[in-house]
């Protein structure tokens, strides 16, 4: 529960958050007579803002107090940059907005959010109190998953569900797209997602595809992509973590790129603490694949440009768990951040690989 005081009237309303974000303590009633600076300052010291006002404004000062919201300076650092944006997304959250039964938002000129809030937050919908800025992400991704992603890999588009991480770097699809498959009988997608690995094989001729995720959003996600796609009988998605029973001729996994904390449920696809779902992937490996079998890990350099991870340290992991490299594929970000020299993480982003490795006992 959230509680406040307006109009001298104790009051209180269910939180809202698929993010899991904590209720704030602290919560006064705010209108289109609050100005930016006081409405900075009261974020910053922890003080929640309920608005009351109009719907538009609120997006404005939404936008207003991320322009006040201090950036880490370039090359300040990778943990630094984490720092002002985790402050920021924490200031950002102190806008809420009220929701009445039904999924409604309770505001002058507010657009009809009760499809997309039940993608989310699901059908039963009493009068509750959430982050504004959360209910802009859930909008975003239900335009998303209505419109869906296209994959030039798949020739196809792929529609994202809120909170899985959605396709839009496709060079990893273009990697698994053109390296030369080890048989087409059975395939394992390890940390499936949104199911387009596990798509493109089965569009590439794999007979049969099995896909996993731990994260039920994904497992929905992707089995709703591959009925979309015309491939339901020939790919099965189902909640695991990591492998399936058995072996395979071809094993593929896209882990977490970077090997740091989450600190949301949105970041659990580029975030994957010390390393964990990597090492348990290529530990597994070698006891989910045939004799002639490969493993395909699909991994960015991002983390040894910013100082995470060596390439010496991967290579280690790799011989470790008693894996050979038969080849690697390599390919460049084509998305713009690459490009953007005003990003705290320019230097390191402007130098990224990803890389496909070809993994064999």
């Amino acid at each position: 529960m959230i509680r406040w005081t307006e109009a001298g009237v104790e009051r209180s309303a269910l939180w809202r958050s698929a993010l899991g974000a904590p209720p704030p303590g602290r919560v006064v009633v705010a209108d289109d007579r609050m100005r930016a600076a006081t409405a900075y300052r009261l974020a910053c010291e922890g003080t929640a803002l309920l608005w009351r006002g109009d719907f538009h404004n609120a997006r404005q000062l939404l936008a207003a107090l991320g322009r006040r919201c201090r950036q880490a300076p370039a090359g300040g650092g990778f943990h630094r940059h984490r720092q002002a944006r985790a402050q920021r997304a924490h200031t950002l959250g102190m806008l809420l907005v009220p929701y009445a039964e039904g999924h409604v938002v309770a505001l002058p000129r507010a657009p009809d959010v009760r499809q997309a809030c039940a993608e989310v937050y699901g059908p039963d919908a009493p009068p509750a109190v959430g982050p504004l800025r959360e209910l802009l992400g859930v909008i975003g991704a239900h335009e998303w998953r209505t419109k869906g992603v296209h994959v030039p890999a798949l020739g196809a588009r792929v529609h994202p569900h809120y909170g899985v991480f959605p396709p839009t770097r496709a060079e990893y699809a273009d990697l698994v797209a053109r390296a030369p498959l080890p048989g087409d009988r059975l395939a394992f997608d390890v940390g499936t997602g949104t199911g387009v690995l596990a798509a493109v094989l089965a569009r590439r001729g794999v007979r049969r595809v099995l896909a996993t995720d731990i994260d039920p959003r994904a497992v929905t996600c992707a089995e709703d992509n591959v009925a979309r796609l015309g491939l339901t009988g020939r790919v099965e998605v189902r909640r695991a973590d990591l492998f399936p029973p058995g072996r395979a001729s071809l094993v593929v996994c896209n882990p977490p790129w970077l090997p740091a904390k989450p600190v949301s449920p949105l970041d659990q696809a580029v975030y994957d603490p010390g390393g964990r779902m990597l090492g348990a992937f290529l530990a597994g490996l070698p006891e989910h694949l045939e004799a002639a079998g490969e493993g395909w890990l699909i991994l960015s350099d991002l983390a040894e440009h910013l100082g995470l991870r060596t390439r010496a340290e991967l290579l280690e992991s790799f011989a470790r768990a008693g894996l050979h490299v038969a080849g690697r594929l390599d390919t460049t970000p084509r998305h713009d951040r690459p490009r953007d020299s005003a990003d705290p993480l320019h230097v390191a982003r402007s130098a990224e690989v990803t890389s496909l490795w070809r993994l064999t006992p």
